[in-house]
């Protein structure tokens, strides 16, 4: 029997989400960042470039016997499947197995799988590397995201989240800009560049993966999962590190908590959580994620179209225009955030979904007088998403901390695979009709739906959203494996020692 074994089960009182919340923001917190945060700068590049690639790879010479419309149809319907199954799939063994496991794990799989999507030499070998890469995509966002939330002070919990999940769109401009060099056939063949694409992609996510062996496993799920020694030696020595920085001795930390040890957490009691326990706090990640997909798919599903249709914008330019969008929809997040954690969570995501809205039912009334131009309408998505941005955020970073700690990452793979699902099924489906019509009635009313959706969301969000500016996890939602408050004297009384976690003058 292995020491987590036999130390599972165990009951023991600690301060370590305490320690950890009460840090200052530090050299090692921006060690995070970049190791886990990076990679959805890759998933913004990946979407890009496949959408930019698919005249080329369709065109005769590009090495690769597949059609335009495989491409943005069936090639997307598979990295949409992957992602929804990876989330799923990854997220329970996240819940299980640890979070720098699985994120080490997701990455390597991101990695071979774009890595082999570059060699691809028949239509079914890119179909299923793309359904592969959307499979690693998928248990990152469940990796990351709980891994994030349990190691950043909670002062700082909603910024940080905010921005990481924002600069998915660093990585769509990167992407609209390497399609333009790499598809340029003056520099790279036809069968070259966007292969080329692909393959740096997997070069990024090598370095990632460099940096991300140094970042530890979360001391909250170490603690619950009985390596309570292993989460002592790793906040201690983050605190080393911390001191040495700063110069001077950490405050005291404020706070225990006392847990149930326990190895793993059941399905049943998974659901039980999300949908009877917590049955508000569903409806409020349910709303939040279809509100955002809705919108999004409603205005940059049919762009191109829109663009060249209704204002003759040439095909080949539209990458600029899209550039400019994404410009704002990181913009939002990294102005914004920090107001989620000042002015606080439920005034910021319920405004943020409800400007973002009402700016779209104006855009659209906009655009029904014929009162815009190809510039003008650009520059009001660009307002619109501004404000979606941050909220579409939010809603990642709502799901990830309102559940208890044993199904944070499970929660986090539901609603991203139900957001995902929506967004890149169903949203596809009923809006590449309204938008494909050239009808400006019908793209009038892709508009309205989105927008009516966002709005939905935003009430909802007034009604639901949980004050978690600045409360630490176990506050927000106490653990599954909390023990009830007496059982902290019960311990101490039966070990007379110090408290698990703490130091001898803490105890």
């Amino acid at each position: 029997m292995s020491t987590a074994e036999a130390d599972a089960g165990r009951t023991v009182t600690t301060n370590i989400p305490a320690r950890l919340d009460r840090l200052p923001w530090s050299r090692w917190h921006w060690t995070i960042v970049i190791g886990l945060g990076t990679v959805w700068i890759l998933d913004g590049l990946e979407v890009t470039v496949v959408g930019n690639i698919a005249s080329r790879l369709s065109e005769p010479g590009s090495g690769l016997p597949i059609s335009s419309g495989q491409i943005t149809g069936i090639a997307a319907a598979l990295y949409v499947a992957g992602a929804c199954v990876g989330a799923l799939f990854w997220g329970r063994l996240t819940d299980r197995f640890g979070r720098k496991k699985l994120f080490m794990i997701t990455l390597v799989v991101y990695l071979a799988a774009t890595a082999l999507t570059a060699v691809s030499f028949s239509t079914w070998w890119f179909f299923a590397f793309r359904f592969l890469t959307g499979f690693g995509i998928g248990g990152e966002y469940a990796a990351i995201n709980s891994a994030i939330d349990e190691l950043i002070p909670a002062s700082y919990r909603g910024r940080v989240d905010l921005i990481i999940n924002g600069s998915f769109w660093l990585g769509a401009v990167a992407g609209s800009l390497l399609s333009i060099v790499a598809l340029n056939t003056a520099i790279f063949p036809k069968d070259v560049g966007w292969r080329l694409t692909f393959a740096l992609g997997a070069v990024l996510a090598l370095v990632i993966l460099l940096v991300r062996r140094h970042v530890p496993e979360s001391p909250r799920w170490l603690l619950i999962h009985g390596r309570d020694r292993e989460a002592e030696e790793i906040v201690t020595s983050i605190e080393e590190r911390v001191e040495e920085e700063k110069g001077k001795e950490l405050d005291r930390p404020e706070s225990e908590i006392t847990i149930n040890q326990r190895r793993s957490v059941t399905f049943r009691e998974i659901a039980r959580t999300l949908f009877r326990d917590y049955r508000k706090r569903s409806v409020l990640g349910f709303s939040l994620f279809i509100g955002q997909a809705f919108l999004y798919n409603a205005i940059t599903f049919g762009f191109g179209a829109i663009l060249t249709k209704f204002f003759d914008v040439p095909t080949g330019d539209t990458g600029y225009y899209f550039a400019v969008i994404a410009i704002g929809n990181f913009c939002g997040p990294l102005l914004l955030g920090r107001l989620f954690d000042t002015v606080g969570r439920r005034v910021m995501i319920s405004g943020t979904y409800l400007l973002s809205g009402v700016l779209l039912f104006g855009t659209a009334w906009l655009f029904d007088q014929g009162s815009l131009s190809a510039t003008t309408l650009t520059a009001c998505w660009c307002a619109v998403l501004f404000f979606a941005s941050a909220g579409a955020s939010s809603a990642y970073l709502t799901v990830s901390e309102i559940f208890p700690m044993e199904t944070r990452a499970m929660s986090i793979a539901f609603f991203y695979a139900l957001g995902t699902a929506a967004g890149g099924i169903s949203g596809p489906l009923l809006f590449s009709d309204l938008t494909s019509t050239g009808k400006v009635g019908d793209t009038v009313l892709a508009f309205q739906i989105g927008a009516g959706l966002m709005v939905a969301a935003g009430l909802v969000a007034a009604f639901l959203a949980v004050r978690a500016e600045r409360r630490s996890l176990e506050d927000i939602a106490k653990p599954l494996t909390a023990a009830a408050s007496s059982a902290a004297s019960s311990v101490r009384g039966k070990t007379g020692g110090p408290t698990a976690g703490s130091s001898p003058a803490t105890a």
